[in-house]
């Protein structure tokens, strides 16, 4: 039973025996209330995976509005096909030359953090790691084989897989906390991107909380105001 277990967690979760240079990668938490963050995080998004994958189903202007920024702001430093903040995250790339290129063509990523999870793409833009046998001369140690370049490079630098373990053999332009940071607004970017209502309901959360809190005050001074002569 303990070996099928084991053997379950394996298959679901491949990269919890892949541990970086300095130990286990930490967890991944979920930070939506971060608006700053989000900002970052469509900022490395449109700079490093719309040039390849869409998100058809995430509009600039809505993106614009719920993150605090301006329709100049989003045309001027995110729209780079030359439409306009009102259209849908698209690239120029068609699907049957994508696919020529990579093998397949890159999928849209809209919903990609809640098909896979956030810990999923946490852990996969962390685990890219040198490999020639691969037509861009690198793997994934959560997604094996994946047709994907590493686009974050530059970044973070290089790693080897040795022994189960990714081990950093080239420095990037970042220090490994500070690639944590942008995966880290990158992924909670694309959790925001894969369900925007998310952003509505926490506010609306709060405000139905504290009605609650001022009802249930109100309810009890009128239940004593009631109850006073009886007793």
């Amino acid at each position: 039973m303990r070996k099928l277990i084991l053997a379950c967690l394996l298959a679901v979760c491949p990269f919890m025996g892949v541990a970086s240079e300095g130990g286990e990668l930490p967890g991944f938490k979920v930070d939506l209330t971060n608006r700053a963050g989000l900002q970052r995080g469509a900022r490395t998004f449109v700079n490093y995976c719309v040039s390849c994958h869409s998100a058809e189903f995430m509009r600039y202007s809505r993106m614009a509005h719920d993150l605090g920024l301006t329709a100049e702001q989003v045309q001027a430093n995110m729209v780079f096909n030359g439409g306009d903040a009102n259209q849908v995250m698209r690239v120029a790339l068609a699907k049957k030359d994508g696919a020529r290129w990579f093998g397949q063509a890159p999928p849209d990523l809209t919903l990609a953090a809640r098909s896979r999870g956030a810990d999923w793409l946490y852990g996969y833009l962390h685990s890219f790691y040198l490999d020639p046998a691969r037509p861009f001369g690198v793997n994934n140690a959560v997604f094996p084989n994946a047709a994907m370049p590493h686009v974050l490079a530059g970044l973070q630098g290089t790693q080897e897989l040795r022994d189960g373990h990714l081990e950093q053999v080239a420095p990037g332009t970042l220090k490994p906390a500070e690639y944590d940071a942008v995966v880290r607004d990158l992924v909670n970017f694309m959790v925001y991107m894969g369900e925007p209502a998310k952003l509505v309901r926490y506010s609306l959360g709060i405000k139905v909380m504290l009605f609650l809190l001022v009802f249930s005050g109100l309810a009890y001074m009128v239940k004593r105001e009631y109850w006073r002569d009886v007793h």
